[in-house]
């Protein structure tokens, strides 16, 4: 095993400052590995989802996490592409504090899109793990990793999820270690949408916005009654537009589409779709992606 790094500490199941929420888990971690502040390593937010996001997803644990943070939960989650390190950005864009739990030593970056947010919370928030220094990522270890983001948890979020899906054992875990499970619904036709859904339908409470999730949370000990202020609208505003860009931003903000497909979609000319599509893309209703398609704003 290698040495501590500087401002390394271990914390075992036995010491007085091990947390009490892990105690209360099943199969609690023996030791625990940290680096940055141990007073984070309390009941929080757990918020997972994708790898391979989408930008719904993103958008979604950006919302939900960015919002959350700001009244003071810790955000939980682990460090993972996609989902994951969106939900951890949002915390830290909304001066909120997050913990990640990682599948490999705390010292060490992965995955390596992650490095510099991995550094700024071990400077302002904390990194942990249960395996030693300088161990290096496997495929075993990140089942075990989600069982500690849902001990860690009061409440676990799943923002999105395919079928079949790794994040979903971080729902098994929750549900196990007797924490509130919830999760977002999406699209039928997305593949990402599949687990999540599926976990409605099996009884797990659907998150609409952020009202519900604020209820959630205040019925797990999280927030207290007193007022929140304005809650952030998940839903995006298309009212005042003509009756065909009203179709075109319906259609898009439903299923992210390029133009020559969206035409198809809604029998239209392509020239025409064009010229909508660059009217609500400037006023922030869709954004074009990567890929080519166009889509709801990821901010949103």
């Amino acid at each position: 095993m290698s040495v501590a790094p500087p401002g390394g500490w271990e914390v075992t199941s036995k010491d007085e400052a091990y947390p009490s929420c892990l105690h209360a888990s099943p199969r609690p971690p023996k030791t625990l590995f940290g680096i940055g502040d141990r007073a984070l390593l309390r009941p929080g937010l757990a918020i997972v989802g994708s790898r391979r996001a989408t930008p719904y997803g993103r958008a979604c644990a950006r919302m939900f996490g960015g919002w959350a943070a700001e009244q003071g939960v810790v955000i939980i989650s682990g460090a993972a592409t996609g989902c994951d390190q969106a939900a951890h950005a949002a915390a830290l864009d909304a001066g909120g504090r997050t913990v990640a739990v990682l599948g490999c030593g705390a010292d060490v970056d992965y995955p390596s899109s992650a490095s510099r947010l991995l550094s700024t919370l071990r400077a302002s928030g904390a990194v942990v793990s249960e395996v030693g220094w300088g161990t290096r990522p496997a495929p075993y270890l990140f089942p075990e990793r989600n069982r500690i983001i849902a001990a860690l948890a009061a409440v676990v979020l799943i923002v999105e999820a395919a079928l079949p899906s790794g994040t979903l054992s971080t729902a098994e875990h929750a549900d196990a270690a007797g924490r509130v499970v919830l999760a977002v619904p999406g699209s039928i036709f997305f593949e990402n949408s599949r687990g999540c859904n599926r976990l409605i339908q099996d009884g797990v409470q659907p998150i609409l916005d952020v009202a519900d999730l604020a209820m959630s949370l205040r019925c797990a000990g999280l927030l207290d009654d007193a007022s929140t202020g304005d809650l952030p609208q998940a839903c995006t505003d298309i009212s005042g537009l003509s009756a065909a860009d009203t179709a075109l931003a319906s259609a898009l903000l439903m299923d992210p589409m390029r133009p020559d497909d969206v035409a198809r979609a809604l029998g239209t000319d392509v020239v025409a779709v064009i010229r909508g599509v660059g009217m609500l893309e400037s006023r922030h209703i869709v954004a074009r992606y990567p890929d080519g398609r166009y889509g709801p704003c990821p901010g949103r």
